[in-house]
């Protein structure tokens, strides 16, 4: 009456447990994270390097690319926050104060010509 047949349970041949297996097994995750290590970790950390030394070398007059896209020259700048000029308005500046780690690129002088 039941189409389904019973499974008759077998013995499975013995696993292959020795330590050769192991070794292998352990070796395998050595390699996967020194592969993650080279093309993750390394090279975020270099990043992060050399933003900070970017941040850190900033001086007044030097022309910025924000972190919310916005370009403008350096004003004033204190050891945490710097004040951006970012545009002029009937001859007097537009200046907006930021901290120095929301600098993404410095760029080269002259890029802003109309301040």
């Amino acid at each position: 009456m039941f189409f389904i047949s019973e499974a008759l349970a077998q013995t499975a041949p013995a696993a292959a447990g020795g330590p050769e297996s192991m070794l292998t097994s352990v070796g395998f995750m050595a390699l996967i994270f020194v592969v993650f290590y080279f093309l993750m970790i390394r090279p975020q950390s270099k990043r992060q390097k050399e933003h900070k030394s970017m941040v850190e070398g900033l001086g007044k007059g030097d022309e910025v690319l924000t972190a919310g896209g916005m370009i403008g020259k350096i004003t004033d700048i204190s050891e945490q926050y710097m004040t951006v000029q970012v545009a002029s308005v009937d001859g007097k500046p537009v200046e907006i104060a930021m901290q120095r780690s929301a600098v993404q690129a410095l760029l080269p002088k002259g890029t802003m010509k109309s301040l």
